[in-house]
């Protein structure tokens, strides 16, 4: 069912949110969100997408992106794709001790769509908000970076490793992005 939430303007700028269903809290090991980080990058380096700020939170991840080839709900779709099928691969496997709950939850949500076989782990919209000014876009970025420090994760947004706001701090990150001005800045 659509939410209003879609992407019209594929070249757009983009706020979105992509969300496990069920708000199952998969990302909260490293080896997960390794898996998001290598599909961005890739994603940034063989599909023109433009990211200005990200954050992978425990059950959902946070973009500011655009495409640059003006396909950013194909690129969206095939992340989620790819994604879903490297992070069912690792779920299913001894060592996760979550595995049976999760598999249950990702197959009931399947169920209850036509579009999927056996599993469904990612929600069908990306709930995607136009970046229509500087301001909005740059509150965007510092909701997103300070997602951690409200969840208590951190105390200073650039101490959590899974988003962008290393970058924008100038450490070392686990995924580079294009910076854009904004009044954000460390806490440091």
């Amino acid at each position: 069912m659509p939410t209003g939430y879609q992407i019209g303007e594929q070249d757009g700028l983009y706020y979105l949110t992509l969300q496990v269903v069920e708000w199952v809290d998969l990302f909260t090991r490293p080896v997960y969100k390794n898996i998001v980080v290598e599909s961005l990058r890739y994603c940034q380096q063989h599909k023109g997408l433009a990211i200005f700020g990200y954050v992978i939170m425990s059950n959902h991840v946070h973009l500011l992106a655009q495409s640059q080839t003006s396909t950013l709900s194909a690129t969206i779709r095939d992340f989620k794709s790819y994604t879903s099928k490297q992070l069912l691969a690792l779920i299913d496997t001894p060592a996760e001790s979550r595995r049976e709950w999760m598999l249950r939850i990702f197959s009931h949500a399947a169920a209850q769509n036509k579009r999927n076989s056996s599993y469904q782990l990612w929600t069908q919209e990306n709930h995607a908000v136009h970046c229509f000014s500087p301001n909005f876009t740059s509150e965007k970025l510092s909701y997103l970076h300070q997602n951690p420090v409200r969840a208590g994760m951190v105390r200073n947004p650039e101490d959590y490793p899974y988003s962008s706001a290393t970058c924008y701090a100038g450490i070392p990150s686990l995924l580079e992005v294009d910076l854009i001005d904004t009044p954000w800045k460390t806490y440091r």
